[in-house]
């Protein structure tokens, strides 16, 4: 097949890339393979009897002790594919081919169908399969340990002092607040927005949530049952004092006590009825998450921490990154009002900050909240804007009702504060390549603000086709919308700036279904009314958080802080830990290894991100100097004001008009448009209410036709 290519500096060929990125994959496999065996054999009289001694004889040392050891076997892999995740990221992007090879195997179609399960939505038979395996290995983890404990159960009753059928429900309590730890370490990787290791499995960060979700509904009902069974045994063996033990040399209750209860707190307002009714209490309380885990740490120590440890790293370099970003105020340059509570806010940007079609932008005003932080579809495309990026915010709550009426006055204000975090979403510039290779058809169905991620999907295919000459599927883009007022968000598909003149080559047909309305308005709707800013010598056009070469900065920060860590820890070991322990009858606190910890992981992280930080921002100076002498100048903003009078008498908007259908007072037949759509293969990309997705999805999984292949963009939790 013919591949036409995108200009490159890259010096390695796409061919080596792929090879060099097959490597990184299978090495990436090999060591998880082996990470995941450790997991296996731990509960094992294998693991404690033969394993751990020559473990320990092997890595004897006077710098990390027994601590060494573990974070040998379950912290160094995990990090060590992090960092082979971000070069394996890195060449992907500078790959040169618009569109890439897709292998069509008929095993691949079947597990990818989607299927609907009521507790866990729309989910495929892969995450089915890697679901039932995960749950095989917690089923496997917390029987072998209930053997293992319970082989020796008689011994350990009477080196206790209580009966046999009362340590069997401390050891079961044990056991089950093991399993949980399972949850905890995989829990903090779906939500590390820049993660590397979610790229090696095609995943994006917005798009795992759901697993977030599952590992901590899972996570928190073990350890409840943890705790209550550890009462239940203190109580029925007159031990409820020990509630109140706070053992500096072995496992402390009472920091587990107040973790469980911060837990509980976190855990109770994730449940959709408070969520969504009361979503600043959701947001604030899940902060509780720092208090969650410093108690854990000091509950159970660090030598087994180390077990969870890489996951909840990495998220803390990703956190710590966000952080860095936030504290910039960013450059608004105008704002398009529509008529439906719905408004396009448009930042400044710099050229090299590219971003894939449905990536997401965090947003903080703090003129409404200076802690909240809410998740808005990017609805630009870095290709055809290269000076700015956009997102659309409709009105659902109240603090984007407030934002709404700062904007919509009619004397708006001249400047806006506002940080953001971001872009994150799909790693490949070239996010819609296989569907050019692969469909011959795009169904795009959306409900309501669901269109936004279309947006940037149809801009993507507008540069593919008018750009790069690329043969591109023909579109059909179903939206739906309550009434004729939502109907003007069809006048966002096409940029503000930069509309191709050869975007009718676009094969794109649009039916908007008006609900609540059996006739079109008398009246005619209002235009879209631009508002101007004036940014402030302080606000800075939005630039990569780590620069142009981020992956591979991340990689050296994930190394590095991880280096320094090591060196904190085993001059501790070294010169406190070690002689205190070998030396004299005192033994060093497990509680202050715990914080010491805590305190060298925070500093290291600190001391290698800021470095990698300062030193981007420094080298990025001059170009954002530069783009900020551009938003200054008078001319540039009467031409963006000319432009935007102009905009909807545009060829291009004249064209879209006509390939617009609606349909008043009625809703779309989805089967029948389906069924109906020619093509040797269809994608149908729903987005929108979970009513709507769950009916595409039982549409193409219910076997009537075989063209149909599913995907589900979902914002919602």
């Amino acid at each position: 097949m013919e591949v036409k290519k995108r200009s490159s500096s890259s010096s390695l060929s796409d061919g080596k890339i792929r090879m060099i990125q097959g490597a990184i994959l299978a090495l990436a496999l090999t060591i998880f393979l082996g990470n995941l065996m450790m997991w296996v054999i731990m509960p094992t009289f294998t693991y404690y009897q033969k394993w751990v001694p020559a473990l320990l004889a092997a890595t004897n040392s006077t710098f990390f002790d027994i601590q060494g050891p573990i974070m040998m076997n379950f912290t160094l892999p995990i990090l060590f594919i992090a960092v082979l995740g971000c070069i394996y990221v890195h060449l992907e992007k500078q790959k040169s081919d618009s569109v890439t090879s897709y292998c069509n195997k008929d095993w691949l179609k079947v597990l990818k169908k989607p299927k609907i399960m009521k507790p866990l939505g729309i989910v495929t038979w892969i995450e089915l399969f890697f679901l039932a395996m995960f749950i095989i290995l917690c089923v496997w983890y917390f029987s072998a340990f209930v053997y293992f404990h319970y082989s020796t159960i008689t011994t350990y009753a009477a080196t206790k002092g209580v009966q046999v059928w009362q340590a069997r429900i401390d050891r079961l309590a044990l056991v089950i607040g093991l399993t949980g730890n399972i949850c905890l370490t995989f829990l903090f990787y779906p939500v590390s927005r820049g993660s590397s290791i979610l790229p090696l499995l095609g995943l994006t960060s917005e798009g795992s949530i759901k697993y977030h979700i599952w590992l901590g509904h899972i996570a928190m009902t073990l350890f409840t049952i943890h705790g209550l069974l550890f009462i239940l045994f203190w109580a029925v063996s007159g031990r409820l004092h020990e509630m109140l033990k706070w053992d500096p040399h072995y496992i402390s209750n009472v920091p587990g006590e107040i973790g469980l209860l911060v837990g509980l707190i976190l855990w109770i307002t994730t449940f959709p009825a408070i969520r969504r009714r009361m979503f600043e209490l959701f947001f604030y309380t899940h902060y509780l998450y720092i208090l969650f885990m410093a108690f854990f740490l000091l509950h159970t120590g660090m030598f087994y921490a180390c077990i969870m440890l890489p996951g909840f790293f990495l998220f803390l370099i990703d956190r710590y990154l966000r952080f860095l970003q936030s504290k910039q105020k960013v450059s608004l340059v105008s704002a398009r009002v529509l008529t439906c509570e719905t408004f396009e806010l448009n930042f400044s940007k710099i050229p090299g900050l590219e971003y894939s079609p449905t990536s997401v932008m965090f947003l903080n005003v703090p003129s409404i909240s200076k802690l909240q932080w809410h998740p808005f579809t990017v609805t630009s495309n870095s290709n055809l804007e290269s000076d700015t990026i956009s997102v659309v915010i409709k009105c659902e709550g109240s603090w984007t009702k407030k934002l709404y009426d700062v904007i919509s006055l009619p004397s708006p204000v001249d400047r806006l504060e506002v940080s953001v975090e971001g872009p994150y979403g799909p790693v490949s510039t070239h996010f819609l390549s296989h569907f050019n290779h692969r469909h011959d058809t795009l169904v795009l169905i959306s409900g309501g603000s669901g269109i936004t991620p279309f947006i940037s999907i149809i801009r993507e295919l507008i540069y593919m086709s008018s750009t790069l000459k690329c043969n591109t599927p023909k579109i059909l883009l179903v939206s739906v919308f309550k009434n004729s007022s939502q109907f003007s968000m069809l006048d966002l598909l096409l940029p503000l700036s930069g509309t191709p003149s050869g975007c009718s080559n676009l094969d794109l047909q649009i039916e908007a279904y008006i609900t609540r309305e059996n006739e079109p308005a008398p009246e005619k709707p209002e235009p879209l009314r631009t508002v101007l800013f004036k940014p402030n010598h302080s606000d800075a056009p939005i630039t990569p958080i780590l620069g142009q070469n981020n992956w591979l900065w991340l990689a050296a920060i994930i190394s590095s802080s991880f280096a320094l860590y090591l060196l904190f820890v085993g001059l501790l070991y070294q010169y406190y830990v070690y002689p205190m322990d070998h030396g004299t009858n005192k033994v060093f606190p497990y509680h202050t290894r715990a914080l010491f910890n805590m305190l060298f992981i925070a500093v290291s992280i600190v001391i290698a991100a800021s470095a990698v930080f300062l030193w981007n921002k420094k080298k990025s100076a001059r170009e954002t100097k530069q783009i900020q002498d551009m938003a200054d100048s008078t001319k540039s903003l009467n031409s963006l004001l000319a432009y935007a009078d102009q905009e909807l008498e545009s060829l291009p908007q004249q064209s879209l008009n006509k390939s617009i259908k609606t349909y008043y007072g009625q809703r779309p037949d989805l089967k029948r448009i389906l069924l109906e759509v020619k093509g040797a293969s269809v994608g149908v990309v729903a987005s929108g209410p979970k009513t709507l997705r769950h009916d595409v999805a039982a549409i193409c999984s219910s076997g009537l036709v075989e063209n149909l292949h599913f995907e589900s963009i979902s914002f919602t939790w």
